[in-house]
């Protein structure tokens, strides 16, 4: 069990892209790495570029690695774009944002109905002056941008034909899905704000 278990850790943040957790753990579990840890280079900087919400520079990036990820995945550009959003709303850029909405993301919807309810969600936040102590507080918090970059780094495994999904990772998906229905339904717990640092407060 605790070789399946190390290997589960190791598989984890090799998958997720903490190329210097991983070259540690490793070293330290004595245990090989499935893929060579210098190809991680494009997908940490992309990770590092969503961290600091340039979301400009992430498509960038993107289009640099492969110019066709996004045209075949329009659903993960959207949340891009939606990210985008956010992130001029969080620097209250608020006419640009606007300006953003209507010729960015509105021809979305239109295209694609399944991202409706988020991007009306994510409109109402143009209703608050205080968007991060909205309804929708939800979508300025990190573990928003943090479920944008596992979707990114997620296509980019894809597309280099490597697993794109762990036994921990599959438990984190559970977390998040499990504070999420908690916080929809206003039920008070202690909830885990930040995964990657672990930081948990009452909610």
């Amino acid at each position: 069990k605790a070789v399946v278990s190390t290997q589960s850790t190791g598989d984890y943040l090799v998958t997720e892209g903490y190329k210097d957790a991983a070259q540690m753990f490793m070293e330290e579990a004595g245990v090989q790495s499935p893929i060579n840890l210098d190809t991680m280079s494009d997908r940490i900087k992309i990770r590092e570029a969503m961290d600091e919400g340039n979301i400009d520079l992430v498509t960038q990036m993107i289009n640099d690695f492969d110019p066709e990820l996004l045209d075949m995945k329009p659903i993960l550009y959207f949340h891009l774009q939606q990210q985008k959003l956010i992130e001029l709303i969080r620097s209250k850029s608020i006419e640009e944002a606007l300006q953003f909405a209507q010729s960015e993301l509105a021809p979305h919807g239109e295209d694609h109905p399944e991202v409706l309810e988020e991007l009306e969600r994510t409109m109402s936040l143009f209703a608050f002056t205080e968007p991060e102590s909205s309804p929708f507080g939800e979508l300025m918090k990190p573990s928003q941008k943090h479920k944008v970059a596992g979707e990114l780094n997620s296509a980019i495994l894809e597309s280099q034909n490597q697993q794109t999904t762990t036994n921990l990772h599959s438990l984190f998906k559970i977390l998040v899905w499990s504070q999420d229905t908690l916080s929809q339904n206003k039920i008070s717990f202690p909830k885990m704000e930040d995964i990657s640092s672990g930081i948990i407060s009452n909610s």
